[in-house]
């Protein structure tokens, strides 16, 4: 088996790190991208107080940049009366993926979108580098070197990928996620988890990916219910950010695979949140992974035990557990319809990395 592993993020891990970030930015112009909310104002006017002022603010994107809202994005990053240097990227993915659009804008959305579209190549030198500092504790896109992008109005999404958005720095704090509310941080919670798996039952798996995927998900599966129920615990906190960064880590070089294809759909039809739309089928999933490659099978007994079969089931119950339902018709999702949802997304991208066979009736 050949295979290669590469990361090149610089990681910082620790509560109290976001004070290091006027450092991390070095006197270069820098743009923040960020929430319009107070405790992100906050958070900006100390990392103003320590770096100097941003020479321009993005506070327009809310949750799943779309591209309705990035080319206004692009329009107020190019407006800067001096050109940016680094970008940091202050919240959840949704601020880092919206970074990333930036950095490879050029202030022009159409650049991107033309990349998207016609596939026509970005420009790697113009590509700004990034400083992320992620508030919620799932994405990942910390350590990836990919954002996704939606487009509602066509019903579709997109994923925008270059070796250079990888961020050069990721300052991971985990006193920053405190102020996450228990719907947000069981969402992320399970996106990771979901990375974690994916990264598994995975054509791109290798030892390394699969050594951060189980430590990930049994972390996770531990720490994630006891977090719930006290989302003040700083330390909790940090054990679930440093699982998600695991996975993170795992699936920057898998990228996700067949339950994150069936997501899509789902939040494009619906709005489900997307922690949700791509964990809920873990447990369908998994039994469709199990024996098909023995590599995949021991890496998921190190997180599930010998029986796989049993493993599955407790997958299972740990979502219910959480409240979140595995059934595809509590999505509104027919038989018929999931057979065709699921049919498609082994067509897609994502879906194609899936190692597992599927039952004829799903077929």
């Amino acid at each position: 088996m050949n295979w290669a592993y590469w990361n090149p993020v610089r990681v910082r891990f620790g509560t109290g790190l976001f004070d290091e970030l006027g450092q991390l930015i070095g006197g270069r112009r820098w743009a923040l991208v960020t929430y319009d909310q107070p405790i992100f104002r906050d958070l900006s006017a100390r990392l103003a107080k320590a770096a100097g002022a941003p020479v321009v603010t993005i506070s327009n994107i809310e949750t799943n940049p779309d591209c309705s809202d990035l080319v206004e994005s692009c329009r107020q990053f190019s407006a800067a009366a001096d050109a940016p240097e680094v970008i940091v990227a202050l919240g959840g993915g949704s601020m880092i993926d919206a970074a990333k659009v930036l950095a490879a804008s050029g202030g022009d959305f159409e650049t991107v979108r033309r990349h998207l579209v016609d596939k026509r190549p970005l420009d790697a030198d113009a590509i700004i580098p990034i400083i992320a500092v992620p508030t919620t504790a799932g994405t990942g896109s910390e350590v990836t070197s990919w954002a996704t992008v939606w487009d509602s109005a066509n019903g579709s999404k997109y994923s925008l990928a270059h070796p250079r958005l990888y961020p050069e720095t990721a300052v991971l704090d985990p006193a920053l996620t405190v102020a996450a509310p228990r719907g947000l941080t069981l969402a992320t919670g399970l996106d990771a988890l979901s990375h974690a798996l994916e990264s598994i039952w995975n054509v791109n798996g290798n030892p390394v990916s699969a050594n951060y995927a189980v430590e990930a998900a049994r972390e996770i599966i531990d720490t994630l219910p006891t977090l719930l129920d006290g989302l003040g615990d700083v330390d909790l906190r940090a054990r679930q950010m440093r699982a998600s960064l695991l996975a993170g880590l795992a699936f920057s070089n898998t990228k996700t695979a067949l339950a994150h294809n069936i997501s899509y759909d789902i939040t494009l039809k619906s709005g489900t949140i997307h922690g949700i739309a791509c964990s809920f089928s873990l447990p369908i999933v998994m039994r469709w992974a199990t024996g098909v490659q023995p590599q995949c099978d021991a890496a998921l007994r190190r997180v599930f035990g010998a029986d796989l079969d049993a493993g599955a089931e407790r997958l299972e119950a740990f979502l219910k557990n959480l409240g979140v339902r595995t059934d595809p018709a509590a999505y509104d999702i027919t038989p018929s319809e999931w057979d065709r949802l699921v049919d498609k997304a082994m067509q897609g991208e994502r879906g194609r990395n899936f190692i597992g066979r599927l039952p004829a009736k799903a077929a």
